[in-house]
């Protein structure tokens, strides 16, 4: 990037922008796409310009979209295997869409067309995954022989759907993670309403299309737009939604836990992601897994790596051979070729980042890279001699920015690590696998990978945090029992 540390205005030329080929604009009830009213805007993320005018849903709308799906319900799901059939049709069907959804993704984020591509090959792996468990929901049967008097009976338990689903969605994965919330419902054989973030609609709004395409019942998929103060408050007022699934801040996450009561949830929430570099990691491996762990989608992941811990004998190397990785990840417009990293959601978010970047070199950081910021643009950034006191270590600061911090003491930079209200991931690079097993024992966080970063994830695996990370998993095996009811049936002989 060039020109001014702070400027609000892109100084270079903007790369041409392809024809983007839009879903329908509005509110999606019952297979019916409504007339659009009351519209917002969606802006592409670099250059600002208006992309599309989505419709907004009214409360009648939201209603009525509930109602449809409690309807679908009561009726009963359709057997497990035309369930599977309709993902494996929509994993097809995502593939086929592949060029459009990455042009409206980058369109819509600001990620590059590697980073979007990326969303959409996972989205692939994550509808099979449901498909396949789809036909797997059975449940156990019942050691009554172990009770004194009991051993006639027999017993065993089946799992069925728990309910009509609300699915909230965030903008920094509006495909993939769209994909594991109604995936899952859909396979249990439960009906979703889905509320997108209003910044990034798009793509979902793309996915509700294949669906349908691939044969969904439409009464068993709503999609309802707006922003997520009103929406939200809606959906969760209504009693008739039985499970809430949720990714996004933990604020908004306990007004939604407060509002379901004693109705379940599933909530993916804040995040201050570590990772650990021992003295005997192997740095090939570890330093192209840290930066593009830190700065991959302008590093607005929940578990970007944000606190880097390195032990004081190679932190030194390590900060050069990240300054260096960084330099190979240029900053700007996502669509030209060189970018590796493309603008955040909002030039309010890029200039937030930025002031606390600035305020830990005021509190005596070293800024060895980055802290740059044009428009929404920041570029990768390395802040060394970190602390805590400085937000860019306390606070989540969802940009691409690390923050790096030596120690000499393992059971301190575990202490350190642990030191926060969240608890999503982490990793260690280490040769030793007594290090390996005593960090993975002692960091209270919902994952821990050895040997790579914090944001190291497959889509079949459980995904979920501790503390205030929130609870519940994602993955479509792990979501799926918690989105079905658990029915225990005897026979007494």
């Amino acid at each position: 990037m060039s020109g001014a540390r702070h400027t609000d205005g892109h100084s270079e030329g903007i790369t041409p922008r392809p024809a983007l080929r839009l879903p329908p604009l509005s509110v999606l009830i019952d297979g019916k796409w409504l007339e659009r009213r009351n519209c917002f805007a969606v802006l592409d993320k670099y250059t600002q310009e208006t992309i599309a005018e989505v419709g907004q849903a009214s409360a009648e709308d939201v209603a009525s979209a509930v109602a449809v799906a409690q309807a679908s319900f009561e009726k009963g799901p359709i057997p497990p295997v035309e369930r599977a059939r309709v993902l494996r049709k929509a994993a097809d069907l995502v593939q086929t869409h592949h060029d459009r959804l990455v042009d409206i993704m980058v369109a819509e984020t600001g990620f590059t067309p590697a980073d979007a591509a990326g969303d959409i090959a996972r989205t692939i792996v994550t509808l099979n995954l449901c498909a396949e468990e789809a036909t797997r929901v059975t449940g156990e049967t019942v050691a009554f022989a172990a009770t004194p008097g009991q051993h006639d009976r027999l017993g065993f338990t089946i799992r069925v759907p728990i309910g009509v689903v609300c699915a909230i969605t965030p903008f920094n994965s509006p495909l993939n993670t769209v994909a594991h919330k109604i995936g899952p419902a859909l396979a249990a054989g439960n009906p979703v309403v889905l509320k997108p973030a209003a910044m990034t609609p798009l793509s979902a709004a793309v996915l509700c299309e294949i669906l349908l395409e691939a044969g969904l019942p439409p009464s068993m998929l709503a999609l309802v737009h707006g922003p997520g103060g009103r929406i939200g408050q809606l959906l969760v007022e209504d009693q008739r939604i039985a499970f809430y699934t949720f990714t996004g801040s933990t604020q908004v996450g306990r007004t939604i836990q407060q509002g379901a009561g004693l109705r379940r949830t599933q909530m993916e929430l804040g995040s201050i992601a570590s990772t650990l570099v021992c003295a005997d990691a192997d740095l090939d491996r570890a330093i192209p897994r840290i930066a593009n762990a830190g700065f991959r989608k302008a590093g607005q992941v929940c578990t970007s790596v944000q606190r880097l811990y390195v032990a004081t004998s190679r932190l030194d190397e390590v900060l050069d051979r990240l300054v260096a990785a960084a330099q190979a990840m240029p900053a700007g417009d996502p669509h030209a070729k060189t970018t590796r990293v493309g603008p955040m959601i909002s030039p309010t978010e890029a200039k937030r980042a930025e002031q606390w970047i600035d305020e830990a070199s005021a509190q005596q950081a070293r800024i060895l890279h980055g802290g740059t910021r044009i428009g929404a643009v920041l570029a990768p950034t390395i802040v060394a001699n970190a602390s805590s006191g400085m937000r860019v270590v306390d606070e989540e600061i969802f940009a691409p920015c690390i923050a790096v911090m030596a120690f000499d003491d393992l059971d301190t930079a575990i202490h350190h690590a642990n030191n926060t209200h969240y608890g999503l991931a982490a990793g260690i690079f280490t040769a030793d696998v007594d290090k390996a097993l005593k960090v993975a024992t002692h960091l209270r966080f919902g994952a821990i990978h050895i040997n790579e970063t914090s944001s190291c994830r497959a889509d079949g695996m459980p995904f979920g945090g501790v503390k205030q990370s929130g609870f519940g998993h994602e993955g479509p095996k792990y979501a799926i029992r918690e989105l079905t009811e658990e029915h225990l049936i005897t026979f007494n002989r």
